[in-house]
């Protein structure tokens, strides 16, 4: 196999042959309804692939909580530094909580946001006053006063997204649609720092 090989996307029938490492079907589209753009899925690989630390506002130590299942991915199949932002706990899964982003002991690259929808423009203004990177808004999490406060001051933002299920897509543990590919593997998946 070479180079080239692992990059090569094979385009259908209809199409010319071309050699390419972009993710198929990586055009924006905007949700009936909604005026705010998101990243095409081109812009959140680099962001998962650059990013080296991820805070999780919001962050639970209730297993039946979809924040502690990220976390759990998080810590298990990412390279990822994982910090968790909630004032009413102490720990979660062994590690300590923060009340907020500001006690944090680094500057996250990204803000992952399990809040109500009402907290979520509070958040995008902390990130925005610790310097972190880039503000994640879970599945469900659509708010464009969030959206515009970090755009506004140069973060990155994705809305509605699971960061878990896109970083199992880009890495192999999930197919771009979103289903199970079925390859088990004892291998950690590491992004190439």
């Amino acid at each position: 196999m070479t180079t080239n090989d692992a990059c090569e996307f094979t385009p259908p029938v209809s199409a010319p042959a071309a050699v390419s490492c972009e993710l198929p079907g990586a055009s924006v589209a905007v949700a009936p309804g909604r005026s705010w753009a998101g990243p095409g899925q081109q812009e959140r690989f680099a962001l998962l692939r650059r990013s080296r630390s991820v805070a999780i506002v919001g962050a639970s130590s209730n297993p039946a909580r979809a924040s502690y299942f990220v976390a759990t991915y998080l810590l298990s199949s990412s390279p990822y530094d994982v910090y968790f932002v909630n004032p009413m706990a102490d720990e979660i899964l062994g590690r300590p909580a923060y009340a907020s982003l500001a006690e944090l002991p680094v500057v996250p690259d990204i803000v992952d946001v399990f809040r109500k929808h009402d907290d979520l423009p509070g958040v995008a203004q902390e990130a925005v006053d610790i310097g972190a990177g880039a503000l994640w808004l879970q599945l469900g999490s659509w708010n464009e006063e969030a959206a515009a406060i970090a755009e506004t001051a140069g973060l990155s933002v994705v809305m509605d997204r699971c960061i878990k299920i896109e970083h199992a897509r880009f890495h192999g543990g999930l197919h771009l649609a979103g289903f199970d590919t079925g390859v088990i593997s004892s291998k950690r998946q590491l992004l190439s720092r």
